[in-house]
């Protein structure tokens, strides 16, 4: 069995601000990261596909200690997608010391960030960014 999408191909495009996954042929579940089999019931017959971006806050919180080479705080959520899988990534343009309940059931979008390497990593990595509407 091969990858129909693999992690480089997500950041590939994710950094083209492109949120790609996998849609499942047998029961029409989405799932976003990248996985061999669908999240729902363990199909093998997937298709990439492009995702919308848009979605919801539905929880976050506020990272005071952050893994090396991040500053901290920043706020960091987990988005219900429009097709319906949830995704963690950072909630840019919301102040972190100011940030409140109101945040969960916002709509945001997605996009990227571009963080600088750290001793523990290859290079500069990307990472899921969401921003309110």
């Amino acid at each position: 069995m091969e990858y129909k999408l693999t992690y480089e191909g997500f950041y590939e495009a994710l950094r083209k601000d492109k949120l790609v996954g996998l849609k499942c042929l047998e029961c029409g579940a989405y799932t976003i990261p990248p996985k061999k089999v669908c999240s729902e019931c363990a199909g093998e017959e997937l298709e990439v596909v492009e995702f919308k971006g848009a979605g919801e806050v539905r929880t976050y919180t506020v990272v005071r200690v952050p893994p090396e080479g991040f500053d901290a705080p920043y706020v960091l959520g987990l988005v219900e997608l429009a097709e319906g899988p949830w995704l963690l990534g950072r909630i840019v343009d919301v102040d972190p010391e100011r940030v409140s309940f109101d945040l969960i059931g916002q709509k945001v979008k997605a996009g990227h960030l571009v963080q600088e390497g750290d001793k523990f990593s290859a290079g500069e990595r990307v990472v899921v960014a969401f921003r309110p509407e």
